[in-house]
C-alpha cells in the first residue's frame, strides 16, 4: 500500500511539474501551480503519517483484525472509476484515504453559414461564415479523507481550443466546455481546491456514493455541510439532475444554469469562497459568499474581495406521483466596480462616441433571482424548468448577457429502446434583455460576450437543443448535439443559426 500511495503522489506531482511552463501565461496561473504543489505536498505528508499510524495499529491488533479490515476493504465495489480506499457506508474510515478520478473532453461544434446583414468583424457577432472549432479538458480529481466527515479537493487542469466565434455572439452561449478565454497550446491551471465539512445532526443514516469530488460516506438526514476554498458557485447552487453538465448532458450555457443568474467567477467559471447548507428533513438552505473578478469577465479575481457576491437558495423536496421532485428559489445580489448603461449612453451623447459602460463604471449592487424546478415523471423521465430575472441597469459582471430568461425541458433514459445508460435530452430557452440594455446596444454598445455594433430590431433570444448521449462502455460516451439559435444576440436581422456539436468524454 505504501508503494501504491507514494506512486501516486509521485504522478500527480509529476503531472503539475510537466505542465507548469504553461502556467507562465498569467500570473494568477502561477499562484495555482503553486498552490498545487503545495497542496500535493500536505497531503502527500497526511497520508504517509496516516499509513504509518495504521500500520502500528495492524502490529498492535494482530493479525486477525489485519485480515478482517482488508476483506472488508476489497468487498467495498467500485464506482464508476477508479477508487481507492473508499470504505462502504457505516464501516468507519477507509486505512487508505485517497480517492482519484480523471476526465477528458473533447467538443467539436461546427455552424454553416448563415445570414448576418451588417456583419462588423470587430464588434462581438457570431461569425456568419462556415465555421467549426473544438475545445479539450483534461482533469485531475485528487480527493483526501481528513477524517470521517472531513475531505479535501484538488483538481489540475489543462484546457485548449476555442468557442466559436471566440465564445461571442450568442447570449445563450452554445458550448459550457467553451470559457471566456482560448488557447491555441494546451496550459494548466487548478480549476478547483477545497475542504468540505459534515456536520451530523440526526436522523436517519443516509448513504452518499463516491463520485467525482464527493468521497463515500454516511451522513444523517439532518445535516450541515461547510465548504471554503476555490470552486465554482454552481457546483453548490442551480443545480438540476437533468440539465447542469455541460461533460454529460446539455451543453447551452443559458440551458445548463439559470440565463439571468450572474455568478460570481473568473473567466473560466470559478471563485473563492464559502457555502454552507442546512439541511433538515424536506427542506435545504443554502447560502454563501464568493469573490467577484476584478473587473467584468476578467481572468483575475478580486484579491482584496471588495467585490463580493452574496448567493442564498431554498430547496423543497417533495413526490409527485411517487416519483421525486426539486424546487429551488435563489436570490443573489452583486456588489463590484460595474458601469450603468444609461450613464455610458449619457456620456456619449455628450461626447459623440460609442458607448462603453467600460468608461463609467463605479460601484454598484445588481440582484436577481432563479426559481429552479425538476420532476421525475416515470423512471426514466424527468422535466425541468428554470425561469430568471436580474436587475437590468447595470453590465452583466461574470456570466452573459441576460437580463430575463426561461427554459425547460426533459431528459429521457434508454431503457425504452434497451440502451439503459443512454440519454436524449431535449429543452428549450427564451432570453432576454432589460429596456436600458437594449437601448445600449441599439446604440452600438458591446457586452461581454454580445454586440452586433447595432441593434436595428430587438427579438428574444430563442434557442432549442437536441442531445443524445450514447454511452459507449463503463469509460467513454459520446454525444450528438443540435442547437437551434433564432436571433442571435437578441438581432432579429441576422440568423438563424444551426450548430452540430461531437462531444467524446472519457471517465477513469
Amino acid at each position: 500500500m505504501m508503494k501504491i500511495m507514494v506512486l501516486m503522489v509521485s504522478m500527480a506531482v509529476h503531472f503539475v511539474r510537466s505542465v507548469c511552463p504553461a502556467a507562465a501565461m498569467s500570473r494568477r496561473a502561477g499562484l495555482d501551480v503553486r498552490w498545487g504543489k503545495l497542496l500535493l505536498v500536505l497531503l502527500a505528508g497526511m497520508s504517509l503519517s496516516r499509513l504509518a499510524c495504521a500500520a502500528a495499529d495492524s502490529e498492535a491488533t494482530g493479525p486477525d483484525t489485519a485480515s478482517t479490515d482488508n476483506a472488508t476493504l476489497s468487498a467495498s465495489p467500485a464506482v464508476d472509476g477508479n477508487v481507492l480506499g473508499v470504505a462502504p457506508a457505516g464501516s468507519g474510515l477507509a486505512s487508505n484515504p485517497w480517492l482519484v478520478y480523471g476526465q477528458y473532453t473533447n467538443t467539436y461544434q461546427w455552424h454553416p453559414a448563415f445570414s448576418a446583414p451588417g456583419y462588423n468583424p470587430h464588434a462581438q457577432s457570431l461569425n456568419p461564415s462556415n465555421n467549426g472549432e473544438q475545445t479539450n479538458d483534461a482533469t485531475l480529481y485528487l480527493g483526501y479523507r481528513i477524517d470521517q466527515d472531513t475531505e479535501i479537493w484538488i483538481n489540475p487542469e489543462y484546457d485548449q481550443g476555442f468557442g466559436l466565434s471566440n465564445t461571442f455572439g450568442v447570449a445563450g452561449y452554445v458550448s459550457g466546455e467553451a470559457y471566456k478565454v482560448g488557447a491555441v497550446n494546451p496550459y494548466y491551471r487548478t480549476s478547483r481546491l477545497f475542504i468540505r465539512k459534515v456536520f451530523n445532526l440526526g436522523g436517519e443514516s443516509q448513504h452518499v456514493d463516491a463520485q467525482m469530488n464527493q468521497m463515500a460516506e454516511s451522513r444523517t438526514a439532518d445535516n450541515v455541510i461547510v465548504t471554503l476554498g476555490k470552486f465554482s458557485v454552481v457546483d453548490v447552487f442551480d443545480t438540476n439532475t437533468y440539465a447542469h453538465d455541460p461533460r454529460n448532458d446539455f451543453l447551452n450555457w443559458s440551458i445548463i444554469d439559470a440565463g439571468a443568474f450572474d455568478y460570481a467567477a473568473d473567466a473560466w467559471g470559478y471563485s473563492y469562497g464559502g457555502s454552507v447548507e442546512w439541511t433538515q428533513s424536506w427542506w435545504t438552505l443554502r447560502s454563501g459568499i464568493f469573490d467577484m473578478p476584478v473587473v467584468t469577465n476578467s481572468v483575475k479575481l478580486n484579491e482584496i474581495l471588495s467585490e463580493l457576491e452574496w448567493v442564498a437558495e431554498f430547496e423543497g423536496r417533495e413526490h409527485w406521483f411517487v416519483q421525486p421532485g426539486k424546487i429551488k428559489l435563489l436570490v443573489f445580489i452583486n456588489h463590484g466596480n460595474m458601469g450603468s448603461y444609461k450613464d455610458a449612453l449619457q456620456l456619449a451623447a455628450q461626447t459623440g462616441t460609442t458607448p462603453s459602460t467600460a468608461l463609467v463604471r463605479r460601484y454598484a449592487s445588481r440582484p436577481g433571482v432563479a426559481l429552479n424546478i425538476e420532476q421525475g415523471l416515470t423512471p426514466d423521465l424527468g422535466l425541468f424548468a428554470r425561469a430568471s430575472l436580474n436587475g437590468g441597469n447595470e453590465e452583466e459582471f461574470a456570466f452573459t448577457d441576460i437580463n430575463q430568461s426561461f427554459s425547460s425541458g426533459l431528459s429521457l433514459q434508454g431503457d425504452r429502446w434497451g440502451r439503459a445508460d443512454d440519454t436524449v435530452g431535449l429543452a428549450g430557452v427564451v432570453n432576454g434583455l432589460s429596456n436600458a440594455a437594449r437601448n445600449y446596444f441599439a446604440a452600438g454598445g458591446l457586452g461581454g460576450i454580445i454586440g452586433d455594433g447595432s441593434l436595428p430590431q430587438y427579438t428574444g433570444e430563442a434557442i432549442v437543443e437536441l442531445y443524445y448521449a450514447c454511452h459507449i462502455s463503463a469509460h467513454i460516451t459520446i454525444t450528438l448535439d443540435y442547437q437551434h439559435i433564432n436571433n442571435p444576440a437578441y438581432n432579429a436581422e441576422r440568423g438563424p443559426v444551426d450548430v452540430f456539436g461531437i462531444r467524446t468524454h472519457l471517465v477513469f
